[in-house]
């Protein structure tokens, strides 16, 4: 019996307890591995240095083959090569074995690499290449991709980044998987391991910089003390060929270095900026550059002195050039408090306006870096039109693998397809084909430099970003800024069987899952192109759509009583759609050719406004929060079908996220339609808005040490009101009898789970405990928690096949903890197949 167990469990390419800390680098044992006799027994790494990507090449292919096929291959010489795996270097090898016919044919960062023949050639253009090499080599094997290949493969692009917005303090700015690994208490980490195992990550999906901190950067991050610990890091990471860079703040002359001004025309501001960077590239000589955040959200800037965005970009420039370092300057530069009663006023016109006018002022070695979408990384943007306005200056893309509006890594979402369609947007710039990806790689517009900048946002949490299936999402950004023409599905599927094994089952229920997760997230958030409809005051988790109005920060929807959506056309509103090349204009200007996942986003309209596909807006809105909601719930059936073919931490880790989605999702669904039922006063047309036949509402049973209260956002509570105890110290009873037919149900409770403290729970059925639990998601989700009821925190616990008799003597007790006093908003009772 044991033993059919272990080969159940080397079938399906599992260990009996994952932490998810090997991500998609697991090399499990390969079905029927015994059965391929073709690996070549020795490896030839033509450069034995330590420190060099080649090395690392060297020893990763001798841990992958091993783990894959249990096979130890030994260590050649460059005096043979027949039956061996040769990497490095092509002049390297051309140094030892003479020209090939593919060697003028790679260029930086590629690689060649072919298993024809009675050896495995892996050759990079330079070291980091080769490593790029290896890492493909080994995941074909891995995946089971057996056949013999001989190709080229060259970076899209030379810029393939990370943006970590971690903090001195070991805090990460929209971070959901614990505390920084490069900083503690203000100072560079001394340990360095996790570093260079996340390295090795990016190295292979062929990632070659990370920016370390916060683009929100501590000017003390250049201290004598730091930088040293930054050449820590980078000695940590420069073996996988992943270069450091950091980010600034732009103000560092005053507040670090003690002048009396940061202008950077001042020409002592210029010679500090330069002393520092020559400080900093004598300790990490191989540095790759700076990123600067300026006048924006606060932070400082060239503005402050009238100085333009360029001139303060250049400055460092100048600085970096002699070391061959590159400035990646962020679009994000918005005025934050615009005033919603200006018709014309509109945060999505900010980056054309900041910029356009500068295109062509820029240094060669300064890249500006732009969100996808003209806002802040919602769950659905048109491109930036800014991508099409540069036509002098090299750009790169900015994505966003940390969720920080889309689910916080609590809820599914594949984002692989979101950026996909960005990616392969054509602006036809001059009426001819001008996609995103070509013009951020500089083809379009034959700049020298472009590429990719994904905001990731690791932690300590052994997972890397908190939740094991949101690792698909950082190993898409990888693949895709390396080569964006590649398919999501098949780069999903590939990280499939890399991280979870070859079990057929297991690939078609995660491939589901995934690729229907970003259109349901979409659908029960905010839709038609109205933004997600989060609280962007507070954590940007959960729903609270009246926060986007009335506020300085320009996300807005102008919904009113009658109609809602942002007027962009050039014609009678903002002028945004006017931004882009005529060919694209033309299609947003005309409500009848917008389409209509953007309607929102370009038109104000009423909520009567009938789409294209017959519905009116505010029935669609009721429709897809429903479907969204509905598709989230069957989530968590699809992945409790895969029980005992995924190892049991990493089963129970995702189905808690996956039940915790379900649940919000529904919060999410009621809160946005009852705002807008509310606001419209229109019906919803199958009449579920607002009717909960399976639902008691706690408010309504017989309260002890209980009182209720007004809950703020009112949506965010079923009938605006929840039950809290009578202070911290009280506990709190609500009882009442079930009216519901004698039978089996699950039972679920809504409740808050605030931060500040961890209440106890008890459920009753005539003195029967049906189900206990503590109030501590604060401990178990990596999401941004909330000292309020609301809809960040309010959540639901589930208990399955109750048996209930009618007149039942139902029985809810709260033990305050903290700041928390036991919240309830209402208890359900669920027939088989319904979904509240």
């Amino acid at each position: 019996m044991l033993l059919s167990g272990i080969i159940v469990g080397l079938f399906l390419g599992f260990a009996s307890g994952e932490d998810g800390s090997a991500g998609w680098l697991r090399y499990a044992p390969l079905p029927h591995a015994s059965s391929y006799h073709s690996i070549p027994s020795s490896i030839i790494a033509l450069n034995n240095t330590k420190s060099s990507p080649v090395y690392t090449a060297q020893q990763e292919l001798h841990q992958g083959i091993q783990g894959i096929f249990g096979k130890t291959l030994s260590n050649g010489t460059s005096t043979g090569k027949d039956g061996s795996i040769i990497v490095g270097t092509a002049h390297a090898y051309q140094k030892s074995y003479g020209d090939f016919d593919e060697a003028g044919d790679i260029e930086e960062d590629g690689y060649f690499l072919s298993t024809e023949g009675r050896q495995v050639l892996i050759l990079g253009q330079n070291e980091r290449g080769a490593l790029y090499g290896a890492f493909d080599y080994l995941s074909r094997l891995a995946q089971g991709k057996l056949d013999t290949v001989s190709y080229v493969s060259n970076p899209h692009a030379p810029i393939r980044w990370t943006n970590e917005w971690d903090n001195l303090d070991g805090s990460i700015e929209r971070g959901y998987a614990g505390p920084s690994i490069f900083f503690e208490n203000g100072f560079v980490t001394g340990n360095t391991t996790r570093v260079a195992e996340y390295a090795r990550l990016l190295a292979s999906i062929r990632i070659n910089g990370i920016i370390v901190n916060n683009v929100n950067a501590n000017a003390t991050l250049l201290s004598a003390r730091n930088i040293d610990g930054l050449g820590r890091l980078a000695d940590a990471m420069r073996p996988y060929g992943v270069q450091l860079g950091i980010s600034l703040n732009f103000a560092s002359p005053q507040t670090f270095g003690g002048l009396n001004t940061f202008d950077p025309l001042d020409p002592t501001v210029d010679a500090w900026w330069a002393n520092i960077t020559n400080q900093i590239y004598a300790r990490i000589p191989d540095m790759a550059g700076y990123l600067v955040k300026a006048n924006s959200e606060g932070q400082p800037g060239p503005l402050t002195y009238n100085r333009s965005l360029a001139e303060g970009a250049n400055m460092f420039a100048r600085a970096a050039k002699p070391h061959g370092g590159i400035i990646m300057f962020r679009a994000f530069v918005y005025d934050n408090h615009i005033n919603e009663t200006n018709w014309k006023a509109d945060r999505a016109n900010a980056a054309v306006e900041f910029f356009r006018d500068l295109d062509g002022k820029f240094d060669d070695n300064v890249v500006v870096q732009i969100k996808y979408g003209p806002i802040d990384f919602q769950v659905r943007e048109p491109a930036s039109p800014l991508f099409s306005t540069l036509r002098n200056t090299s750009t790169a893309i900015e994505l966003q693998v940390t969720q920080e509006y889309l689910g916080q890594q609590t809820h599914l979402v594949y984002l692989a397809p979101l950026w996909k369609e960005i990616l392969e947007f054509d602006l036809q710039a001059d009426n001819r084909s001008s996609k995103v990806k070509d013009i951020v790689s500089g083809e379009r517009f034959r700049r020298p430099l472009g590429g990719s900048a994904g905001v990731v946002n690791v932690g300590t949490n052994l997972s890397w970003l908190g939740s094991h299936l949101a690792m698909s999402n950082l190993y898409a950004y990888g693949l895709l800024a390396w080569d964006p023409a590649l398919d999501a599905e098949e780069i999903l599927q590939d990280w499939i069987r890399l991280t979870f094994g070859h079990d057929p089952k297991v690939l078609e229920t995660i491939t589901d899952m995934s690729m229907k997760s970003w259109p349901a997230y979409e659908n029960y958030t905010g839709n038609l192109g109205i933004q997600t409809l989060t609280d962007i005051l507070y954590t940007h988790f959960g729903p609270n759509p009246a926060t986007l109005d009335n506020n300085g920060w320009g996300q807005w929807t102008r919904a009113d009583k009658f109609s809602i959506g942002m007027d962009r056309t050039v014609k009678n509103g903002t002028g945004n759609a006017g931004q882009y090349p005529p060919a694209v204009a033309n299609v947003y200007e005309n409500i009848e050719t917008t389409p209509d996942d953007l309607l929102l986003w370009f038109h104000h309209v009423n909520y009567t406004h009938r789409l294209k596909s017959g519905k009116t807006v505010i029935q669609h809105f009721y429709d897809s929060h429903y479907e969204g909601a509905a598709t989230a719930q069957t989530l968590v059936k699809q992945w409790e079908s895969l029980q005992n073919k995924i190892d049991g931490e990493r089963y129970e880790h995702v189905l808690f996220r996956q039940t915790f989605q379900a649940g919000h999702a529904l919060v999410w669904r009621d809160s946005i339609n009852q705002f807008y039922h509310n606001l419209s006063e229109i019906e919803d047309q199958a009449k579920r808005v607002g009717n909960h036949p399976y639902r008691i509402e706690a408010e309504k049973m017989t309260l002890s040490g209980y009182k209720t209260y007004s809950v703020n956002p009112f949506h965010a509570a079923s009938g605006t009101t929840a039950i809290v105890t009578a202070s911290n110290s009280t506990v709190g009873t609500a009882t009442t009898n079930v009216t519901f037919e004698s039978g089996t149900y699950d039972v679920a409770v809504n409740y808050f789970d605030l931060i500040g403290g961890k209440s106890q729970y008890e459920l009753q059925l005539n003195n029967r405990t049906i189900g206990s639990w503590t109030g501590d998601l604060e401990d178990k989700l990596g999401h941004a928690p909330s000292i309020y009821l609301d809809g960040h925190s309010a959540t639901r616990i589930t208990f399955r096949n109750i048996t209930v008799v009618k007149g039942d003597l139902l029985k809810i007790s709260g033990r305050p903890d903290g700041i928390e006093p036991a919240p309830v908003d209402y208890v359900s009772f669920l027939p088989p197949g319904i979904v509240d």
